[in-house]
């Protein structure tokens, strides 16, 4: 083959190549997002996604941050990962799988801890670890939260100082309003338009907290909560102090989702026994250009499969979630 055909040649493979490499790299983001999704549903009996990829690097940032990085050479895309309520903060196991999963799928992890919520004394202070943790990130981070994290981590992609670098924020069952979420843990009752529902509740969650932050808890609340009845903690709830108030508005991500730059994905089980879908419905309408609501039965609360329940259009959506999250690479 003479010289000009052999350039010819080299032209015409390397534009075929241009072209396909688009089709590669979502065939190949697919494939990863799949075996993520397959993963983390089934909370590690299927491992996919760790069958395909090198184990995750592990190291401590510091003594209330963690940094989970993809093995081999490939250099991760920042991510921030936001716990939810409990007494072992980064170190709880099932954030820990969490984070090698997405380290796994190809991010640079970093993990802190919540003060309040290992204690269940959330304040707004406690957005701080979250701050710090995406100001240690490169711009362009993504920013992922779980259950009522979702309060430090609304208000620390609100944050002036850090608002720039949040590229995407990702939340899983997150409550709007902290004064509904108490309510329905003490009423087991839901509502946001039209949505209206009544679950089992939990007032001894509502108790646990309540007891530590004792402070915020006034006379006619507790007598409220001694009867149990509906009508009585609506009452109670309704003539909370002002400072109260003022601080149940803070941690309540409703009130500062206006604020955020970034887009918004808000995932929810449509049987959430935690946090009812309601809130993230409420959030949605708290802000609705640039935010996302994906309802799902294949989730309970922020992992595993609710037994019975989602089926292929779950995990169709579902899919789009995560796919979405790992092409923004």
């Amino acid at each position: 083959m003479r010289q000009p055909q052999v350039a010819a040649a080299l032209l015409t493979l390397a534009a075929a190549l241009v072209l396909a490499t688009p089709v590669v790299l979502a065939a190949r983001t697919l494939v990863v997002s799949a075996a993520f999704l397959a993963e983390f549903l089934t909370d590690g009996d299927l491992p996919a996604l760790s069958r395909l990829t090198a184990a995750p690097l592990v190291d401590a940032v510091d003594a209330g941050t963690d940094r989970y990085r993809p093995g081999g050479l490939a250099a991760g895309a920042p991510l921030v990962l936001v716990h939810g309520l409990t007494p072992e903060g980064k170190d709880d196991a099932r954030l820990q799988r969490a984070a090698r999963l997405l380290a796994r799928a190809g991010f640079d992890v970093a993990v802190p801890t919540i003060p309040g919520l290992t204690r269940g004394r959330l304040r707004p202070e406690d957005a701080r670890p979250v701050i710090a943790a995406l100001a240690a990130r490169p711009e362009g981070a993504r920013l992922v939260s779980v259950s009522v994290g979702a309060a430090p981590a609304f208000l620390a992609a609100a944050d002036p100082a850090v608002a720039a670098r949040v590229r995407m924020l990702l939340a899983l069952g997150a409550h709007a309003s902290a004064l509904e979420l108490i309510r329905f843990h003490l009423t087991g009752a839901y509502a946001w338009g039209t949505v209206r529902g009544r679950a089992a509740g939990h007032p001894e969650v509502a108790h646990a907290l309540i007891e530590a932050n004792a402070e915020l808890a006034d006379p006619a609340l507790r007598a409220a909560l001694a009867t149990g009845e509906a009508a009585r903690v609506d009452a109670a709830l309704a003539t909370l102090p002002v400072s109260t108030r003022r601080l149940m508005e803070q941690l309540s991500p409703a009130e500062t989702v206006a604020r955020i730059r970034a887009p918004i994905v808000l995932v929810h089980g449509r049987d959430d026994a935690a946090v009812p879908y309601s809130e993230s419905l409420r959030l949605a309408a708290a802000r609705p250009a640039h935010t996302r609501v994906v309802l799902v039965g294949a989730i309970a609360h922020v992992e595993g499969v609710a037994a019975g329940r989602g089926g292929a259009g779950d995990l169709l959506r579902l899919l789009g979630v995560v796919y979405g999250l790992v092409a923004s690479r």
